[in-house]
């Protein structure tokens, strides 16, 4: 038996005093010595415990952190919506696989030097890193259930904390760290790391594969076109794009090379046609239904993209609409309730011009129609989400009479969760559905139907979200990054 835990000594690593930094590069070079000291403790310490070596101490590691204090009113672009803070003070954030995070925190650092003329302060944080996350780091080590090892391990090791493990700071709920400095990032250290272990659970992929514009779908056959196409991008050497990764972490770099079949498939395949400087494409099969679009965006979203849209089936709601034709959301309607709790319904969800034009632009190019003619097979207005499939199976007056109230063109059970979490987590999104049953008008979703309609559209559907892709990721951050999409107290990371 081990002593308890107020009887153990607390053991820790040996870091550098807190410097300060004005090049960016070095910032984030002592960031992932931080890192990397921290986790090498943990892991080795939790190493020699599995192996049988009784714990002597209590063992201890703090994420790195960066923390800036600036004294006056920074003079900065308007038409920016991030690399700033609004006022004088201190501001700080925890940091974690800065390894990961490389370009994206020396482009945030190095707005804030610039804007703000002051370095920055590169340290260790008061924050204790659990060793579940420290362990992720290494493949060899898992951590065993409680009772499974000879020692209660957070007697010994510290274990993630849900105070620092949530969504306050993206909803509005917390203005200021413990120690009085304001937030500097929208996610915690650990609520990074949650997520990031999340996503390869449910994606079956690691998070260093995920690019920067995110499509989002609901059925597998949008899957299989896409794996033809990045096997077209891999053959053109003019393409830009150098690998396709599947689940199970499988890098085709070969565009006549196999795809291992995987034995278990996740609950959110996701594959990654990927380029160097992480501006590809990942699409994510999120299944059906509200819950599964919450839980990938949840942790999606620590990743930082720079877009992500729904390109999935819906239910056409207007007689005019025809099987195959496309549904651009302008709207939404939220009755998927998922996201309550962290925002309200009657918060408005706005059309982002960037997005909308770009997915208008590429139904354009892909369907060589355009203007007038381009309403033959395209409407835009409202799109409903619903957490009920089988909605239509209900008395029919209270549904269809909302629906009808709102405007709705079309129903699904994803998209206005998405464009929600979006808002909620300051990530650019939007909605390019393809109809395909019309329930209200004894169109249903049949075998033989969906069959038809699968060969014919799925194809040109996944082109269109890979072209409003592409045009998104030519467009510069800073405009990309609408401001509609900030509230009034904002951290300047983006």
């Amino acid at each position: 038996m081990i002593k308890s835990d107020a009887d153990l000594p607390v053991e820790t690593v040996e870091t550098p005093a807190a410097e300060f930094f004005s090049d960016p590069e070095k910032a984030v070079d002592r960031l992932c010595e931080l890192y990397m000291s921290a986790t090498g403790f943990l892991t080795a310490k939790f190493g020699a415990a599995l192996a049988g070596a009784t714990p002597t101490a209590r063992y201890r590691a703090f994420y790195p952190e960066i923390r800036l204090t600036t004294t006056t009113f920074a003079q900065v672009d308007s038409r920016l919506s991030f690399g700033h803070v609004a006022s004088p003070g201190t501001y700080s954030a925890t940091i974690t696989r800065p390894d990961l995070y490389r370009s994206y925190l020396k482009q945030q650092i190095r707005l804030l030097i610039e804007h703000h003329g002051v370095e920055v302060k590169i340290g260790a944080s008061d924050t204790p890193m659990p060793v579940h996350f420290a362990a992720a780091a290494d493949p060899d080590l898992t951590v065993p259930q409680d009772g499974a090892m000879s020692f209660t391990l957070r007697d010994v090791f510290d274990v993630p904390d849900l105070s620092t493990t949530n969504d306050d700071i993206v909803n509005g709920h917390s203005m200021t760290h413990p120690d009085g400095s304001n937030h500097l990032s929208g996610f915690t250290a650990q609520r990074i790391d949650y997520s990031l272990a999340r996503l390869a659970h449910y994606t079956a992929t690691d998070p260093e594969h995920f690019q920067n514009h995110v499509l989002f779908t609901n059925y597998q056959f949008y899957v299989e076109e896409f794996e033809g196409y990045a096997r077209q991008m891999l053959a053109d050497p003019d393409s830009g794009y150098t690998a396709f990764v599947s689940t199970g972490n499988h890098v085709l770099t070969d565009h006549d090379g196999p795809i291992p079949v995987t034995e278990k498939m996740p609950q959110m395949p996701t594959y990654h046609l990927k380029k160097a400087d992480g501006s590809g494409i990942t699409l994510v099969n999120i299944g059906v239904g509200p819950s599964n679009a919450k839980t990938a965006t949840d942790h999606i979203a620590v990743l930082r993209p720079h877009a992500w849209l729904m390109v999935g089936h819906c239910a056409g709601l207007r007689n005019s609409q025809s099987l195959g034709d496309f549904v651009l959301a302008h709207a939404y309607l939220r009755e998927d309730h998922v996201l309550d709790d962290d925002l309200p319904v009657w918060v408005p969800i706005p059309a982002l011009a960037e997005v909308q034009i770009a997915l208008e632009d590429a139904v354009e190019e892909v369907t060589e129609l355009e203007g007038y003619d381009l309403k033959r097979i395209m409407r835009t207005g409202t799109v409903a989400t619903i957490d009920n499939r089988n909605w239509e199976l209900r008395d029919q007056s209270g549904p269809v009479h909302r629906l009808s109230q709102s405007r709705a063109i079309a129903l699904d059970m994803e998209s206005a969760t998405i464009a929600a979490n979006g808002f909620r987590f300051r990530v650019p999104y939007g909605t390019l559905l393809c109809v395909s049953d019309k329930p209200l008008h004894g169109e249903l979703k049949l075998p033989g139907m969906a069959s038809e309609f699968y060969k014919t559209q799925v194809a040109r559907h996944l082109l269109i979200g890979i072209r409003a892709m592409e045009r998104l990721s030519e467009m510069p951050l800073e405009r990309l990054h609408s401001r509609k999409l900030r509230s009034f107290e904002e951290t300047a990371f983006l």
